[in-house]
This record gives C-alpha cells, sequence and structure tokens, in this order.
C-alpha cells in the first residue's frame, strides 16, 4: 500500500458565479417601483497552502479531482446570491505546482505560503446594478462566469539542509538514526529506505535538518532504480554527504568507484547539485576490514579535495565530529542566501499601447473567419443571456465602446464574413454586420420603460395617439396590394 506520494496530478474546478437576477419591484399601489434584481455570488477558489503538518501528497493521489462551491443565485428585493466556500488544499513545505507542459506556476515554501490553483467565476450582476440614468428598467441580468478549471503537477522536494546520498546499503538510515531522533527503517537488504527521511541534528548552537534520500545506483538519472524519484528531494540541500560503504560485500564495488558514480549521477542530473559542497563519509569502520579499506583510501579521496570523515554508526564512532562539520558548512550556506522578503509582490504592467484584445484572420473552409480574443469579450460573451434580445444588445454596446467593431474594419471584416469571439473549442460565432454594432447604440431608449416616467398632460397624449395612427395609416397605404 503506498504510504508516501511526491508527485501528483491534481485537477482543480473552481466554482461557478453565481447569475444575477431580473426583478422589479412590487408592492401595494406601487406596482413598478423600478428595477430590485441582485447580484449573483462569487464562485470559491481552490486555494494550495503550506501545511507543516502534511509530509506526503497521498491524499490527491486518491482523490485528484476538487471543486470548490459555486456561488448563488441573486433574487429579487435587492439580495445578492451568497459567495461559494473557497476550497483551501493543504500540501507539504517544499510542493513546486506547475502546468502540463512543466512550467512552474509556483514554488511553495514556509508555513502559510499560498497559491490560487483556480479562480472562482465572478457573480452576475442584477438588473438593479445595471440601471442607470438612460436604461432606468433593464429586462436582463448578467450571468455568472463559471469558474477556472485548470490541470496541475504537484511536485514534492524536500526542504532540508543537507542530504546523505549514496548507494543502497551503504548506512545511511542508521547514519541519521543515530545523528538524529529520527527512526527510518533498517536492514540488511537493499532500497530499505523507500521514502525520504528527515531527521533534525543539533551541533553546538546550529540546528539544521538532514534528508536521507533512497539509495542510487548507475542510471539513476535516467529514472533507473528509485533515484529519478527521488534526485529532486536533493535539490533544496545545502551540503551533500557522500555516505561510502567501507565494508561492502560486493566484488565489484569500492568506495572510490561508489564516489565516482554517484558524482556521475548527479552531474547527470543538473540542478546545480555539482556546485554544492560535499563531505565524504567512511562508514562502517567498526568492521576490521572496513578500517582497513577506510585506511587505504582516505588519502586518495584527500588529494581529490574532499573532507573526510570515518564514522561508525553502530559504534557510536565519529559522530560528533561530523555533526559539527556539516553546522559549519550549513552556517555558510545560511549566511551566503540573499535574504527575501516574507511576500513578493510581482507587478506586470499591460503595454501602453494594450487595448484588451485581439483580433487576428483565419481561413475556415476557404472562408475568412475574423476571431475576437481578450479577457473583456470572452467574459462578457459569457455573462450574455443569448435568448434575451436586450441581453444581446447590451453586449453589441459594451463590444462597440471598446472598440472591436473599428478593429474588425481595420482587419478587413466585410459584411456577411464570419466572426468568433472566444477559442476555437469555446467560441460564440456569429455573421458580422457592420452596421450591427452601431445600431446597438442608435437603440438608445432600450431598457427603458415609459411606465416609469412621469405622466405626459393629456394634450401630448392625444398628439402621440394621432401620430402613431397616422403612421399607422401611412404603412398600410404604401403595402396595401393593388
Amino acid at each position: 500500500m503506498t504510504t508516501f506520494v511526491d508527485r501528483v496530478e491534481l485537477h482543480a474546478a473552481a466554482g461557478n458565479g453565481g447569475h444575477g437576477c431580473a426583478s422589479v419591484h412590487r408592492e401595494k399601489f406601487k406596482p413598478l417601483g423600478g428595477p430590485d434584481g441582485g447580484n449573483g455570488g462569487r464562485g470559491g477558489d481552490v486555494i494550495l497552502v503550506v501545511d507543516q503538518d502534511v509530509t506526503t501528497l497521498l491524499d490527491y493521489h486518491h482523490s485528484p479531482h476538487r471543486k470548490a462551491t459555486n456561488g448563488q443565485p441573486g433574487a429579487g428585493d435587492n439580495r445578492s446570491g451568497k459567495d461559494g466556500q473557497d476550497l483551501v488544499l493543504p500540501v507539504p513545505d517544499g510542493t513546486v505546482v506547475l502546468d502540463k507542459q512543466g512550467n512552474v506556476l509556483a514554488d511553495l515554501v514556509g508555513e502559510g505560503t499560498t497559491f490560487v490553483a483556480g479562480q472562482g467565476g465572478r457573480g452576475g450582476l442584477g438588473n438593479a446594478a445595471l440601471a442607470s440614468a438612460r436604461r432606468k428598467a433593464p429586462g436582463f441580468a448578467l450571468l455568472g462566469v463559471p469558474g477556472e478549471e485548470r490541470d496541475v503537477v504537484l511536485e514534492l522536494k524536500t526542504v532540508a539542509d543537507v542530504a546523505l546520498v549514496g548507494y543502497p546499503s551503504a548506512g545511511k538510515s542508521s547514519l541519521i538514526s543515530v545523528l538524529s531522533a529520527a527512526k527510518p527503517k533498517i536492514a540488511d537488504y537493499p532500497f530499505t529506505t523507500l521514502v525520504p527521511n528527515l531527521g533534525v541534528v543539533t551541533a553546538g548552537s546550529t540546528v539544521y535538518t538532514v534528508a536521507d534520500v533512497p539509495g542510487l545506483i548507475p542510471g539513476a538519472s535516467q529514472g533507473r532504480g528509485l533515484g529519478l524519484e527521488f534526485l529532486r528531494h536533493v535539490e533544496r540541500c545545502s551540503v551533500l554527504v557522500h555516505v561510502l560503504d567501507t565494508a561492502t560485500l560486493e566484488s565489484d564495488r569500492d568506495p572510490v568507484s561508489d564516489l565516482d558514480v554517484i558524482e556521475a549521477e548527479l552531474r547527470e542530473y543538473g540542478a546545480g547539485l555539482e556546485k554544492r559542497p560535499r563531505i565524504v563519509v567512511l562508514n562502517k569502520i567498526d568492521v576490521p576490514d572496513g578500517q582497513d579499506l577506510a585506511d587505504l583510501v582516505r588519502p586518495d579521496l584527500e588529494e581529490r579535495g574532499y573532507r573526510v570523515f570515518e564514522v561508525s554508526a553502530v559504534a557510536h564512532k565519529g559522530l560528533k565530529e561530523l555533526s559539527f562539520a556539516l553546522a559549519e558548512l550549513v552556517g555558510e550556506a545560511r549566511a551566503a542566501k540573499p535574504k527575501e522578503e516574507a511576500t513578493r509582490i510581482v507587478i506586470r504592467p499591460k503595454a501602453v499601447d494594450d487595448s484588451g484584445f485581439t483580433v487576428t484572420r483565419e481561413e475556415v473552409g476557404g472562408e475568412p473567419l475574423f476571431r475576437v480574443r481578450g479577457e473583456k469579450p470572452e467574459r462578457w460573451v459569457r455573462q450574455t443571456d443569448f435568448n434575451n434580445d436586450e441581453a444581446v444588445g447590451y453586449l453589441a454596446d459594451r463590444l462597440s465602446r471598446l472598440g472591436v467593431e473599428e478593429e474588425l474594419m481595420k482587419a478587413g471584416a466585410r459584411n456577411g464574413d464570419g466572426v468568433a469571439i472566444g477559442p476555437e473549442e469555446n467560441a460564440v460565432v456569429f455573421d458580422w454586420e457592420p452596421t450591427m454594432m452601431a445600431g446597438a447604440e442608435m437603440l438608445g431608449r432600450r431598457g427603458e420603460d415609459h411606465r416609469l416616467e412621469a405622466p405626459r398632460p393629456a394634450a401630448q397624449r392625444r398628439r402621440d395617439r394621432e401620430a402613431e395612427r397616422d403612421e399607422a395609416q401611412k404603412e398600410y397605404d404604401d403595402f396595401k396590394p393593388f
């Protein structure tokens, strides 16, 4: 049964925004009191939060689909819908968020660090919010925006100061168990360690963490054995410790060749591991042949520039010197690391000439198609109820004011050409008429209700009725059959 998972694919779906309400206030002796439709509630976000009590991504391995709640629709009497509840997902410290293409979206390090994996949709405006001096009684409301759906990859990279690397059964787990209070599984067969183990070590006034990484073998950087799965846990460590077995029973292995193999795998993996400070530990000197082999290879290792420590995890030999040497290197690494502010705000201003949308020409079946892309026009389309002519006219007004019609004309669009607003898989397509947008502006009294206007004088009402009767008679005379 899987107990440790450090890489999962998460399907995050934020909540949809609630629809706005189209309503007219009614009460005794005042049947038409004006629009009073409330706004829809905002959809809930999907938020990743670093939690120190979480050490694995196992929950998301079993349940990868997570969805926040939707916002509630608005109601009459100016009642706004309830906002959807945010879905907070705890993740381990050191979790990296990537998109499906492998691009890093966020690096979550530190208790309480957050990342919004899915943005909730905004609620639609009710007709009360859409009312204006020109549009006193809107007969429509805006729809809620669907919540963002995103597939992200979560990768856990252990946050530790020191990483113990080496062949399987080199004694890494035994070493971390005596240096710290960690209790890893220890046995006399390869690949005993299947998950990274963390231990906290105190050396004088310095406190640091040590990670016991599963054993590496030749080809680990290409995915052989467990190497590729767990080499990522070495990336954040400031110091690397080569644990070499001086009492191996395999005839084709020795400490120097083991070191060369592991160094080659670290270089192949990259991620700057070749630049990290190193210490070599010759383990198992409590075995007679182990001490002899350590004495034999130590001069060669020191000649290469390594600091070498002879230790015995079983006999507790050389541990104090090793722990203080690691504390010294960790202190130097911490001092050299630039201090970062707790919160970094990245400002990406828009270009001065950014219109907020683009118009591109495409060819579909030999016919031209002009595609409009942009956050505003696409959101406005999603908020429009196309069964309501007044709502469609309101959309036309907004697009005209944004300058979409003007850009279409500049791009060479002609009467009857196809225009698509949105991406190819989810676009609203219509035949463009150059007067359509302007015509929407010409409907200047859209949304007004004469029943809400002040009463007209009797003489004015009589003249209006006579004018309407004369106009109707003229239309009949023009079109009556001969």
